[in-house]
């Protein structure tokens, strides 16, 4: 293949041994570059490990490089583990973290680590996974960094190769392969640039409401289908899909062929009398769909393969499309301009809003991507539309803020010099002195924690700390239930309800429907546990608090324990059926943990195996998914 400008300046660095950072615009050709690395080292008989930030992108990397690489390929995230020796090994960050820190013996034959969205480093919740990644990484391992378009590469570059003590290469790219053209609706009118539009806000006239009809209808006129809308609202994008069910953009040999590849795919996936692929299919023959993280996983993965036929000229999905997963269109349209962030709803960052709005123009098919802005002038004002189309992309800020069981494996190793690694971080790099200080006194505050509880004793891990240092997630709660002999004394159906429990996050309001005395049980233990922790934590000013567990998902998890099909477990929950299977995922994740730790008594581990084999059939069995795919 013909490599661009900055994919050739990138593999001469590598070629010459250095690790790289690579900056540039969503669709550009970044994986160009880490397939070279993958080529090669295949060449060579060394090994590779790719990361990526969520396990849909880890999935789909593993199915591109299945079809290019074969049985080199391998993949773990936890609840997936297919050819875990390959020397192409995908895995998600957390999954490289915690080998770095628990078992760095199994990495001495790897010898790149390619990190894919990088910028993910200033995730508010999981960015210190990356910074800790990159600060233990292994003395013999080369990196490549890809990123979006972020200003302060340079000074993240400076930060790696001052703690690794060995020089970084940088490689910028700022021009698109298919460059972007804006356009408004505004008051039900379209406009093809930003002074029409200036002009349209400040004209006295009646204010109409867009009308989806009119921007779909000039988008098929126009010839600027496919189109991809993104929408920040599950139920919304399906709505909005059901309101376009008078269009039809599909010739009589499209909707046969995609009705025929979508009962095929359905089949494969035994999606066969599901509701949501029955409401689905409404909509599929017309060359329309929605894609959101509500929706059957298999679902979703029958949608990805349908858009990727170009048979759907219009999907309707939430921001999770857009990372990471190469799926470009002709023009992509963005609902509204403001989206939730944690607590608050704000104005798109200027990095989201280009990481969503790359998907449009497909490279070698169209000379340029069209990127539709629907204006409301009530909610959005023309100083922040050039903000968000002109202004410079956030910088990349450390969200570091190590869990317990980071400490407790750093313990092991380093004893009290353990505040020693601090000066390491990104954090450290980039803080003011004040910052700096209080970095230092929250892992001071967590290590005193520990001590206190009795997870370390006399400079050692204690039994119990030696437990927690081998869970990622939600470590106080089961330590503490392990010490107490509870985790021993739980049946197949309590393990299965805590480990969902110590999972769940409900969403703001809801509500608990059902739940067993057995199940009630378990929760006031929890909450007593919880209480305490909390307590200690207020008393240290640790900060944010240890995640409590929710057992909102008690009965359907009870259900599904028993052998009851999933469409009728939903009847025990409010939670989306794709949520739902997600959590059920991460649940088999943590129990999974708890089998692999050495303290575990061996009648702990036949239950929770047992456990696992329930929970982890069918929908939920991720593994069997991607190997359908």
């Amino acid at each position: 293949m013909e490599y661009d400008r900055f994919q050739k300046e990138a593999i001469k660095y590598i070629e010459q041994g250095y690790s790289v950072v690579v900056c540039a615009p969503t669709g550009s050709g970044k994986t160009a570059i880490a397939e070279y690395i993958i080529q090669e080292s295949i060449k060579n008989d060394r090994k590779v490990i790719y990361t990526a930030p969520i396990k849909a992108l880890s999935n789909q990397k593993f199915r591109d490089f299945s079809n290019q690489f074969k049985e080199k390929i391998g993949i773990l995230t936890g609840d997936v583990s297919i050819n875990p020796s390959a020397p192409i090994l995908i895995m998600t960050t957390e999954i490289f973290r915690n080998k770095i820190l628990t078992r760095p013996d199994e990495l001495k034959n790897y010898y790149w680590v390619i990190f894919d969205e990088v910028h993910y480093i200033d995730n508010e919740e999981r960015g210190t996974v990356w910074e800790e990644a990159l600060m233990f990484l292994p003395k013999h391992m080369n990196i490549l960094c890809l990123s979006a378009t972020i200003p302060n590469i340079e000074e993240f570059a400076s930060w790696i190769e001052s703690i690794h003590q060995k020089p970084l290469k940088v490689v910028i790219e700022d021009k698109r392969p298919v460059p972007l053209k804006f356009f408004f609706q505004c008051k039900n009118e379209i406009v093809e640039n930003i002074n029409g539009l200036k002009k349209l806000l400040y004209l006295k006239k009646e204010h109409k409401p867009n009308k989806l009809f009119s921007l779909i209808k000039y988008l098929r006129d126009t010839d600027k289908l496919p189109c991809i809308y993104f929408v920040f609202g599950r139920r919304k994008a399906e709505d909005l899909a059901f309101e376009l069910y008078s269009f039809d953009f599909l010739k009589k040999d499209e909707k046969q062929k995609i009705i025929s590849l979508y009962n095929e795919l359905c089949e494969c996936f035994n999606l066969k009398g599901e509701e949501s692929t029955s409401r689905l299919s409404y909509l599929i023959p017309k060359g329309i769909a929605y894609h959101h993280a509500g929706m059957l996983p298999t679902l979703k993965e029958v949608v990805e393969q349908l858009f990727t036929s170009r048979l759907i000229k219009v999907i309707f999905t939430t921001e999770t499309f857009a990372l990471g997963i190469n799926m470009p269109a002709r023009t992509v349209v963005f609902d509204e301009l403001h989206k939730f962030y944690g607590k608050y709803s704000r104005l798109l960052k200027v990095r989201d809003f280009y990481q969503m709005a790359g998907r449009a123009g497909r490279r070698n098919l169209d000379k340029e991507g069209f990127v539709s802005l629907r204006i409301n002038p009530g909610r959005i004002n023309l100083e922040e539309i050039k903000r968000l189309l002109y202004g410079n992309p956030e910088e990349v800020k450390s969200q570091f803020n190590s869990c317990y069981a980071t400490l407790l494996n750093l313990y092991e190793c380093y004893k009290e010099k353990l505040l020693d690694i601090y000066p390491l971080s990104l954090h450290y790099f980039q803080s003011s002195p004040h910052k700096k200080k209080e970095a230092l006194r929250l892992i001071e505050a967590k290590l005193n924690l520990l001590k206190e509880l009795g997870y370390i004793k006399d400079q050692q891990l204690s039994p119990k700390g030696k437990f927690a240092s081998s869970l990622y997630s939600y470590e106080l709660i089961l330590a503490e239930l392990y010490k107490e002999n509870i985790l021993e004394e739980l049946d197949e159906f309590g393990l299965g309800v805590l480990a969902t429990a110590v999972v769940f996050e409900p969403r703001k309001n809801q509500r608990i429907l059902k739940i067993s005395r057995n199940s009630q049980k378990i929760k006031e233990i929890c909450l007593q546990i919880m209480k305490r922790i909390k307590q200690k934590e207020i008393h240290y000013r640790i900060y944010p608090f240890s995640k409590e567990p929710y057992f909102h998902l008690a009965s359907s998890t009870e259900a599904w324990l028993r052998g009851t099909e999933f469409n009728k477990i939903l009847q025990f929950t409010d939670t989306d059926e794709g949520e739902l299977i997600r959590y059920f995922r991460m649940a088999v994740q943590i129990l999974r943990e708890i089998k692999e730790s050495t303290l575990s008594s061996s009648l702990l581990k036949e239950k929770v195996s047992k456990v696992i084999r329930v929970l982890n059939r069918d929908l939920v069995d991720a593994e069997k998914q991607l190997r359908l795919a």
